[in-house]
């Protein structure tokens, strides 16, 4: 086939890609993403089928038979049985806007740097055997289109056209990822890209096995009865000539296809639902599944017809097309290999230079140019460069690794030196999310521990192999050391090499970040971030503006810190967009809320990291910590009350016409001293009762030093629930001042009522279980959208719950909680069978500091405050709350909150 023939096919594919890409930022850009659909999300994940599948499955399989299937049996295990490790890695990345595996791993462990930056050498190294064959497999298809699969690679550098594709491909990588520098974490037009040569690729399989099973054979049977038939191949067909690695290689695929760099990016850093994940979970095995179903016909086909050998078994894609003069079809599956090495080397690439930018270069940069960058107006082109540097440095390296060592090994073989390193990641990612315990330098010494190992016991001897080095260095071990030799280390043998690597290389990993772990005091950050890592799902929801309560900082200065690193023009685009959503008048806006803060961190983040942007922030940012003031506030504001009661006493002489007025508001007043003087009692009594608990604690603590650590750790425990009661007392306190004042944030958008209900259910179950009270939730099937602030209204459902257990008093009973359409807007009950409720307090419930006198015992519990906070949160949403009830037959709480308006229009 004519070179040109192949330039136009390939060029028009690659520009069709771009342009693909192009389409998804601009819907993405005009609020139409394509992202929404979940099977866009399952086949950019497909994107683990790389040039590996398309000619090196066929290659293995001509060898060892079924032996290829482990590298896809791991993925479907993972995908079909750990799925719920795939969710908590996602829901954590997202509550921490992780950008990266590098970024993943230095925020679970204390926000380090360092580790962020040993992480990213890992990947950068490891990934080279993954790029090198890439390189391998688009040059040696090319060769086999035009004829010249049997020249020997050239001398010089120049005239190796396999360099050249090194250049194009990172051109083509740079023009596609680093076009600009983006303002958030997800690329929806490169992964729109991704799904779409995922078919592409998948159809050109398809296609080829289609021909050689059922054109140039009677079918797949006559294949497989050919093959029994034939003395060399009949073993191919049973499990005899699979090799003694298949628990190994599965192990391995079942790691990997979730922490290979560009994995994690497609499944972690891309998602922009959760929920997508359901899909995933059998739409990318079937996917796997589908692309493998002609992989043993074609192997077999190919040594069937070219009986007498010549025919390297990787190309056997396109041999056989070209043997039967099909040039075209061979040159759609070419295109279907290109395919597969540019989608691998687009994500892979645009991850690693993420990483090197992100986790490597800008920290090295904040900490000793720091004064220099300041003196930039214009960061955004700094890190473009920096990012594209990057990539060509990625493709070179990897096509160094090609020339190299790239010729002395198959497909296969290089592509799992690629996975024997990233699976390096897995223990201190896994134990990251599962055991508080682990350190960030246990993570540091697990790391360089099997980096080490795999590199001495898979890298050293390629090169080796590669007559780079000595071959006595394989066969005889250093210095003539046989217990050092790296094919079998410390004499243990039997193992293939890629097994034997895994074992010692996680043997080492695991030990070090076990061991160094358990002998380790963390840092009060690490800690923090341990617990928020492995407790992901039994925190409840928090205020996003939690660190920036009380900033000071001007809209210019945040504007202006943008500006530097993402561009004026994005910076201003953005800014505005921000204050549309927000009802800001931009003509006044000269002091930054706590959530513009946060915005201006978010926006930061995907262009430097978000350890690096919430560091810039910080050093903008002048704030202070919230204090008893605040509540003191409301009880002044009481006392105003109060003293403006006494003065009006003193003139109603003077003002006989106005006695009945004065009465009613004195009458008034008189109420609201007497709920103030019952509310600082009950306050002063509970802030006095956790102060003296803690302080008796603190005190024992004190005076016996030699206390066993059993009792030790019960006083504490004492001491950390009395004070979560005291923070919870002041937060409400403090949450109806910021209310009432207009200083509270609302965060409004489009709210799924289900899940704000089974929210808060879940957050009180384990409590109402252990009271022996049932909840019985009754809500619809279909979506249920409002518009609201998720976290407040998760707020209101949670205190209507928990009112209603408490009223039980621990002897059991049931709560009813019901979600009904009303048409234009939804309405939630939550019922109780408690004894109920008077007349008069019908509407005194929702009065700041009223607590109902009804649960048996006539004393009041709670603060008083928090229906009234309710209240004022549903009012605020555009709804209405009330209560019904008739004394001794329960009461019923009922609120409602308007649907959105997409909600509205189906």
């Amino acid at each position: 086939m004519s070179n040109t023939a192949i330039f136009l096919a390939s060029a028009f594919y690659l520009a069709l890609l771009f342009a693909i890409a192009y389409w998804g930022d601009r819907r993405a850009e005009q609020g139409r993403s394509l992202l929404k659909n979940p099977s866009i999300y399952a086949l950019s994940l497909a994107v683990y089928c790389t040039s590996w599948t398309f000619y090196g499955s066929v290659g293995r399989a001509a060898s060892t038979g079924v032996g290829f299937l482990p590298i896809y049996i791991g993925p479907t295990l993972t995908f079909l049985l750990g799925w719920f490790v795939i969710g908590k890695i996602v829901r954590i990345s997202r509550k921490h806007r992780i950008t990266s595996i590098a970024d993943f791993v230095s925020s679970r462990y204390g926000k380090s740097h360092v580790l962020g930056g040993l992480v990213t050498i890992i990947a950068v190294v490891g990934i080279m055997p993954y790029i090198s064959i890439q390189l391998k497999a688009v040059w040696t298809s090319y060769n086999v289109l035009v004829g010249t699969q049997h020249l020997s690679t050239p001398e010089n550098l120049w005239d190796d056209k396999a360099f050249y594709v090194a250049l194009m491909m990172a051109a083509f990588t740079i023009l596609f990822g680093t076009r600009h520098i983006d303002a958030t974490e997800q690329h929806e037009g490169m992964v729109t890209a991704i799904a779409f040569e995922s078919m592409i690729k998948l159809l050109a399989f398809l296609a080829v096995g289609f021909f050689v099973s059922y054109s140039m054979f009677d079918g797949v049977s006559d294949i497989y009865a050919r093959a029994a038939a034939h003395q060399d191949l009949s073993s191919l067909l049973t499990m005899s000539a699979v090799e003694g690695n298949w628990f190994s290689l599965t192990l391995l695929a079942m790691v990997v296809v979730i922490f290979l760099p560009r994995q994690f990016q497609v499944i972690v850093v891309e998602n922009t639902d959760e929920r997508h994940i359901s899909q995933a979970v059998w739409l990318f095995p079937l996917y796997l599944l589908l692309i493998n179903l002609f992989v043993l016909p074609i192997a077999l086909g190919g040594l069937l017809y070219f009986d007498q050998g010549g025919v390297d078994a990787d190309t056997f894609v396109l041999a056989l097309p070209l043997a039967e003069g099909h040039p075209w079809l061979a040159l759609f599956v070419f295109i279907g290999g290109l395919s597969a090495a540019t989608g691998m080397v687009i994500v892979g690439a645009i991850a690693l230079s993420t990483m090197i930018c992100n986790d490597l270069v800008m920290p090295i940069l904040l900490r000793y140019f720091k004064a220099k960058l300041e003196a930039r107006r214009d960061m955004s082109m700094l890190l473009l460069f920096i990012r594209r540097m990057a990539i060509l440095l990625i493709l070179l390296l990897g096509y160094l690794y090609y020339r190299i060592i790239g010729e002395s090994y198959a497909l296969v073989t290089i592509g799992l030196v690629s996975f024997a390193a990233a699976a390096q990641f897995a223990p201190v990612i896994l134990g990251g999310i599962y055991w508080k315990g682990g350190t960030q330098r246990g993570a540091i010494g697990g790391l360089l521990a099997g980096f080490l190992v795999w590199g001495y016991t898979l890298v050293l001897p390629s090169f080796a192999l590669s007559d780079w080095l000595p071959i006595a260095f394989v066969n005889q071990g250093p210095f003539g050391i046989e217990l050092l030799k790296p094919y079998n280390l410390f004499g243990m043998g039997g193992m293939d090499h890629i097994s034997h690597a895994l074992f010692w290389s996680m043997i080492a990993n695991v030990g070090f970040y076990i061991l160094i772990s358990l002998f380790d005091h963390p840092s009060a950050i690490e800690r923090i971030q341990a617990t928020l890592f492995v407790e992901v799902d039994q925190q409840t929801a928090v205020n996003q503006n939690v660190g920036f309560w009380g900033a000071q900082v001007s809209v210019d200065e945040l504007r202006d810190l943008c500006a530097r690193y993402i561009g004026t023009n994005a910076t201003q685009r953005a800014f505005y967009e921000h204050a549309q959503r927000r009802e800001i008048d931009v003509e006044t806006w000269d002091q930054a809320a706590p959530y513009t803060v946060r915005f201006c961190e978010r926006l930061l983040a995907g262009a430097i990291g978000s350890a690096s942007a919430r560091v810039l922030v910080a050093s903008v940012v002048k704030g202070k910590g919230a204090s008893l003031d605040e509540m003191l506030e409301v009880l002044d504001e009481a006392s105003h009350v109060i003293e403006y009661s006494h003065q009006l006493e003193q003139k109603s002489d003077a003002l006989e016409q106005a006695r009945n007025e004065l009465q009613q508001a004195n009458e008034r007043l008189m109420q609201l001293d007497r709920l103030k003087d019952e509310f600082l009692s009950h306050v002063a009594h509970e802030l006095r009762t956790p102060l003296t608990s803690i302080r008796g604690f603190t005190e024992i603590l004190h005076d016996n030093p030699d206390l066993d650590m059993e009792q030790r750790q019960k006083f504490l425990q004492v001491m950390v629930e009395e004070s979560q009661r005291l923070t919870r007392l002041i937060n409400q306190v403090l949450d109806l001042a910021r209310i009432e004042s207009g200083r509270e944030t609302w965060d409004i958008s489009e709210v799924e009522m289900r899940d704000v209900i089974k929210h808060g259910v879940e957050t009180l179950a384990q409590e109402c279980e252990k009271e022996n009270v049932e909840l019985n939730v009754d809500v619809p099937k279909y979506l249920s959208l409002v518009l609201g602030d998720k976290d407040k209204l998760t707020q209101v459902v949670i205190n209507l719950i928990s009112n209603a257990q408490k009223i039980y008093k621990g002897k059991g009973g049931r709560i009813d909680i019901q979600l009904i359409d009303m048409g234009t807007h939804v309405r939630v009950a939550v019922k109780d069978q408690g004894p109920g409720l008077h007349e008069d307090e019908l509407k005194l419930v929702f009065e700041k500091f009223y607590q109902a006198k009804q649960i048996g015992t006539g004393n009041p519990t709670g603060s008083g405050l928090g229906l009234a906070i309710c209240q004022r949160i549903v009012s605020h949403l555009g709804g209405r709350i009330w209560v019904e009830s008739e004394y001794g037959h329960g009461a019923t709480f009922f609120f409602t909150v308007p649907f959105s308006d997409r909600a509205l229009k189906t």
